[in-house]
């Protein structure tokens, strides 16, 4: 039992839902940048005030950095799942085509927030700079694996080098998040991706 005049001290339950305001984040964070971005602007998005922000999110690094994850665990998210796919080819053409899909679709910013994100912070954002640039780093060695595994299975020739091929690729992907932000359409970049699929070796 308390004392008497004390009062327990019960946590209140946060007034609001913590992937709803990170969804509201992650549209501030992909439309304005990482620098562009201002702690009203996401405050004011996600609905809640600055304290609340710190105490769920920490600082606004930590929060772009939460919402990069929620990014790339979306339903939409193509990377990680073409990774899954029974052929190299297939892994490409999942890759490409999600890409050409998700880069220009209407319902949301244009591109892709990690490689804008990574292009557009300055030296004040070195810290997040480097940890998006780590990101893409870890994407094209976990493709490069993929493609020696392809390799060893005879599912790619023995002559294809997996390091370049997966570093291709990226670069693919990159130049068609930058044509994305740049305004191209999905068929557009879907043609892109046909080019590409066109030189991919089989």
């Amino acid at each position: 039992m308390p004392a008497v005049g004390c009062t327990v001290n019960v946590g209140r339950p946060r007034a609001f839902d913590i992937d709803t305001a990170l969804e509201k984040a992650l549209e501030v964070f992909w439309r304005k940048g990482y620098d562009g971005t201002s702690l009203t602007d996401l405050t004011e998005a996600m609905g809640i005030n600055k304290p609340s922000l710190y105490a769920a999110f920490g600082n606004k690094e930590q929060l772009f950095l939460k919402v990069i994850e929620l990014y790339e665990s979306r339903p939409c998210s193509f990377f990680m799942p073409a990774l899954e796919k029974a052929t190299a080819y297939q892994v490409a053409e999942h890759m490409l085509y999600g890409a050409a899909a998700n880069m220009a679709n209407k319902d949301q910013p244009q591109g892709c927030v990690v490689i804008q994100g990574a292009l557009s912070c300055s030296e004040a954002a070195a810290t997040v700079k480097e940890a998006l640039i780590n990101r893409r780093l870890e994407g094209q060695q976990k493709l490069r694996e993929r493609f020696e595994q392809a390799k060893l299975e005879g599912d790619l020739p023995a002559s294809a080098d997996a390091e370049t091929l997966a570093r291709y690729l990226g670069t693919v992907l990159q130049g068609m998040a930058i044509q994305a932000n740049n305004g191209a359409t999905s068929e557009q970049l879907r043609q892109v991706a046909e080019m590409t699929l066109q030189a991919f070796p089989r």
